[in-house]
């Protein structure tokens, strides 16, 4: 297992963290799946023995019922130091201040999410989502509270804009607040949207990317072809809707390739996915889940996935995305004045 610092921090995380929003499968959370807390205690020890050093949750999912599953798995304890991230934003109830980023809902929630996870510490702790009603100063002033207490280590957003991001950064320098460390966003083969801004930002203030749904919430696994009418099997046949997918077309074709290239180095067509991934710029970790250990253990595989300068190129080729304006412009002009967050996008175009 390779371990990668966390942006510009000190902390090392592995490239796999394994996340849990399988965990209890309550409401509208049995779609993705429904792991027990035996299938979860398997997958938890599992992956610590594969090296997996990261567990992700959220306060959300599952109405906490995840984080109540890690935490009494670890019951207090950190095997191997395992690390713990959590997130707080989405709403948790029907209150007027049960979603938000307001000082009353971060505070009280993490206080709920310690005592859930058993644990005294979250070591990262996301911006779940954009909240554009409570001034950014209020967010950061209470996560900067918060780690000044000892009870997170580090911040991070969460399904930010470009904008979003950097207004963030630009509030903490001019006040003095602990700055976000990493950023958790979707970023795969099929949708490679982060390349505009996020990824770019990411290289140039040190935000280390951790991925959500790597595979596209199964599609990229390489068990669907377009010969199949409907995807069952996936949280999509589920009547779950997250990510979008836009061009079916492009998706299988991006899955021949991967199936393809897994077929040449004799691992699944998910490993080369995620490996994909692991050789993107600013990328800390791949977030991996499933509903069984076998997928788990597949998954968390990919760590040991070398792809050559070919492979990778061909899957580049395969699913490149079209420049937006300014972008256009500056491959056009600027091509011999990039900067290695440039680069992200317009350096293999």
């Amino acid at each position: 297992m390779e371990y990668r610092l966390l942006g510009r921090s000190g902390l090392k995380v592995s490239n796999i963290t394994l996340g849990t929003m399988t965990f209890g499968g309550s409401g509208a959370f049995a779609k993705v799946g429904s792991n027990d807390r035996e299938l979860a205690r398997s997958i938890i020890n599992r992956s610590i023995e594969m090296g997996v050093n990261l567990i992700d949750t959220a306060n959300m999912y599952s109405a906490g019922l995840s984080e109540e599953i890690v935490g009494g798995i670890l019951n207090g304890t950190r095997p191997g130091d395992v690390l713990l991230s959590s997130k707080a934003r989405m709403p948790i109830g029907n209150g007027p201040n049960d979603e938000g980023f307001s000082r009353y809902h971060l505070i009280r929630e993490c206080e709920k999410s310690l005592r859930r996870l058993r644990t005294d510490v979250i070591d990262i702790y996301y911006m779940h989502e954009w909240d554009g009603l409570t001034p950014l100063e209020e967010m950061l002033e209470a996560l900067d509270t918060l780690i000044r207490q000892g009870k997170i280590r580090y911040a991070g957003s969460s399904n930010f804009s470009g904008w979003h991001t950097m207004k963030s950064l630009a509030a903490s320098k001019d006040h003095g607040y602990q700055r976000f460390v990493t950023q958790q966003i979707h970023y795969t083969l099929e949708a490679r949207e982060a390349e505009y801004e996020l990824l770019p930002i990411g290289v140039d203030q040190g935000l280390g990317a951790l991925i959500w749904s790597p595979l596209a919430g199964g599609l990229l696994s390489g068990k669907y072809t377009r010969e199949m009418q409907q995807q069952q099997g996936t949280r999509f046949s589920e009547g779950w809707n997250e990510p979008p997918i836009r061009d079916w077309n492009r998706l299988w074709n991006i899955v021949d390739v991967l199936s393809e290239i897994g077929k040449e180095k004799q691992v699944s067509a998910a490993q080369i996915a995620i490996a994909w991934l692991l050789t993107r710029p600013s990328v800390s970790s791949v977030v991996i889940g499933g509903r069984t250990l076998k997928q788990i253990e597949d998954n968390i595989s990919a760590s040991f996935v070398q792809l050559t300068a070919e492979e990778i190129q061909r899957l580049n080729e395969v699913s490149k995305l079209p420049l937006l304006y300014p972008y256009w412009h500056q491959n056009f002009f600027a091509k011999s004045r990039l900067a290695e967050a440039d680069k992200v996008l317009l350096e293999n175009n």
